[in-house]
């Protein structure tokens, strides 16, 4: 088999996972057997649209061109309908970078301000870009849009934005993860590490307060 024939297999076989699992779904709310399922809907739209799946695509805008010529009770149709939504209606893309901005020069903080302004300036329509802070000098960036390569881009180009303001005061920028989509998983660690790191700090503050204290109690003596 070629390199194109397995990618169409592969494909194929993602498509019918989808149809499969949202049929298995429907069958098991309505407590029937999952083949009566594919017998007086599945099967019929293989046959039609070349695969269900396709069909299901098409059905998102117009659901009736799933029913047609098909005899299916209303509630049934409802349930179909309303899974093939849930499963298929496209979901945003969280697009992510990983940077570290230092200047050591006299504007500092301003300056790593600075530059970090410049790259959410870069947002275009629908794509809007954030920037926080996970630990001095590491900064997350990240966008939401339904295009992926289009967060992509918008990151990449935000970065260069970002390197040419921060070398406009002598500072640096270092790429630590360039952009790219990133899983449920990674944005549970990224948070744990970003409260990890609030707790640390909290905990250094609260020590310069106690040794304060203590300086404060000795002047007294």
């Amino acid at each position: 088999m070629s390199p194109e024939e397995a990618q169409k297999s592969e494909d194929k076989y993602n498509k019918s996972k989808v149809v499969h699992s949202i049929l298995r779904h429907v069958a098991e709310k309505r407590q029937m057997p999952l083949e009566e399922l594919y017998q007086m809907f599945g099967w019929p739209l293989y046959k039609k649209f070349g695969h269900a799946y396709d069909a299901f695509k098409m059905g998102l805008n117009e659901p009736e061109l799933l029913f047609k010529d098909l005899h299916i009770e209303d509630d049934l149709k409802q349930d179909l309908v309303v899974n093939i939504k849930r499963r298929m209606t496209p979901q945003a893309v969280k697009v992510r970078a990983d940077i570290e901005v230092t200047c050591f020069r006299y504007e500092g903080v301003d300056a790593v301000k600075s530059a970090l302004m410049a790259g959410e300036s870069c947002k275009r329509d629908g794509v809007e870009i954030k920037i926080k802070l996970v630990a001095p000098p590491l900064y997350v960036m990240f966008t939401h849009c339904m295009d992926k390569q289009l967060g992509i881009d918008t990151l990449e180009k935000a970065i260069l934005k970002i390197e040419e303001t921060i070398k406009g005061f002598q500072g640096d920028i270092t790429i630590k993860m360039k952009p790219r989509a990133v899983t449920e998983t990674e944005d549970m660690e990224l948070a744990a590490l970003m409260e990890l790191a609030e707790r640390e700090n909290a905990e250094v503050s609260g020590d310069d307060e106690d040794e304060d204290e203590d300086a404060s109690d000795s002047d007294a003596d």
